[in-house]
């Protein structure tokens, strides 16, 4: 960033589009890749043409009440269920709370659990996710985020591409988060926050990332954070929105946009799963940090 807050365009000859966590200083990238691909017949597509739009421009879109209640259900038995048979589970997958043993997330449901690989694969999803990357899609990633009441811990301001891209290898911005409401979302209960717009800008973070950050950038990242000058100027022009509502509601949104989540202090839990789609033309190739890749129930490499 300059002194008066203007964005640098970033030459795109150079071999990494969007370089992070290589210089002494934090620098605002404009964008280089389309946010919508949306191939195929728009006549059938899954989206209105101003769901489209409005995801565009804001790099997110909320989907009030998309699943059924009964679909819920199932999925918040099996969310107990896991939380208990998870509590002194030692595999890696399962992450704990920073400075405590509660559980804060556990990674490749979409692997590991028949009922969230069905969630995975639901059609409905698929084919929203097909239509605004442009292509046919595999899973980067799934987890589940428990926030329970009183100690759910906050999620820090970050963009996902940038640690994907640095720390995992994915090379351009074609890749989006679904998170499907387990419970009620409302203001009070640590929801997720989003800067509408800041996807279109690339915050190039300061910091060389340790080796095997993962291992505790799952419970509280510092390297690949974005400085606050940088925040302020994306707030500024975008604001900051929590897209809230009822349980089996859908958020889906761009890689590159800027969100985070305040700690849960009041007795409603806040449960989601979280699930990442990357198109099949944009396989992860080698770590940008130069460093060996993070274990694939973090990032898959199939």
């Amino acid at each position: 960033m300059t002194s008066k807050g203007q964005v640098v365009i970033h030459d795109s000859t150079l071999q990494d589009p969007y370089p992070s966590r290589a210089g002494s200083a934090a620098k605002l990238l404009a964008r280089q890749d389309p946010v919508v691909h949306a191939a195929g017949d728009a006549a059938a597509s899954p989206l209105s043409q101003e769901q489209l739009a409005f995801y565009e421009a804001n790099g997110y879109l909320f989907l009030e009440g998309f699943f059924e209640a009964e679909e819920v259900k199932l999925w918040k038995r099996e969310l107990a269920r896991l939380w208990e048979v998870s509590k002194q589970d030692a595999r890696p997958e399962v992450i704990r709370e920073p400075g405590g043993d509660d559980i804060r997330s556990i990674f490749a449901v979409h692997r590991d659990n028949e009922i969230f690989a069905q969630v995975a694969g639901h059609p409905a999803i698929a084919a929203i996710v097909e239509r605004i990357l442009g292509s046919a899609v595999y899973v980067h990633q799934s987890r589940i985020n428990f926030k329970q009441g009183f100690t759910g811990k906050e999620f820090y301001w970050h963009s996902d591409f940038e640690t994907w891209h640095v720390e995992d290898g994915m090379p351009r911005m074609r890749a989006l988060s679904c998170s499907i409401a387990l419970e009620d979302n409302h203001a009070n209960n640590g929801p997720l926050m989003v800067i509408p717009g800041s996807h279109r800008t690339f915050v190039s973070c300061v910091g060389e990332t340790p080796d095997n950050h993962y291992k505790d950038s799952l419970r509280r990242q510092e390297y690949g954070v974005p400085d606050q000058e940088s925040l302020k100027w994306l707030a500024e022009r975008g604001g900051i929105t929590a897209p809230v509502g009822k349980a089996g509601s859908v958020l889906l949104f761009d890689c590159n946009l800027m969100h985070g989540s305040n700690s849960n202090i009041t007795p409603d839990p806040r449960s989601n799963v979280f699930i990442v789609y990357n198109s099949v033309d944009n396989k992860l190739q080698a770590p940008y940090s130069g460093q060996s890749p993070r274990p694939g129930f973090i990032a898959s490499r199939d």
